[in-house]
């Protein structure tokens, strides 16, 4: 089955993300999204792209793959994480991240030739005791940092 890049929406990729995704909820932003469509025209993945969230990478030019969600198609996140890395790249940014917890396999990402750049370690929350927060997403646990290799 072949499928191709379609636009979409912020609010589209969020309630595709808040049904789809395995361990993250919507983000609260984006700089642009893209989604994948089947031969039907049938959404079956998204991608949201969006400042660094590390903010020493939040330099201007570098941009970060916030989600990535499929229903499970073949190739669809390999396709959203090329087509991600070819739109940065047309709007002037020089580097595109994202990260992926430890343990996942990383094979979309490889396949849309990426490589890993730096290992994280597991992240202690946001929470303090001046102001608690409850812990959401990647707390607690290491992730890998990817960019395309070229």
């Amino acid at each position: 089955m072949s499928l191709r890049t379609v636009p979409v929406t912020f609010a589209q990729a969020c309630a595709f993300v808040q049904d789809w995704h395995r361990h993250h909820r919507p983000p609260r932003g984006h700089k642009f999204s893209i989604g994948a469509a089947d031969q039907d025209n049938v959404l079956v993945g998204v991608a949201v792209v969006g400042r660094p969230v590390a903010r020493m990478l939040d330099d201007g030019l570098t941009l970060e793959v916030t989600r990535v969600a499929t229903d499970g198609h073949r190739n669809a996140c390999s396709l959203l994480y090329a087509a991600a890395w070819q739109a940065a790249k047309a709007l002037g940014y020089r580097r595109l991240v994202t990260y992926t917890q430890q343990g996942e396999s990383g094979a979309s990402l490889r396949a849309a030739g990426w490589r890993i750049v730096a290992a994280r370690p597991p992240a202690p929350g946001w929470s303090r005791p001046s102001r608690p927060r409850h812990d959401r997403g990647n707390a607690h646990t290491a992730r890998l940092r990817w960019e395309p290799a070229t």
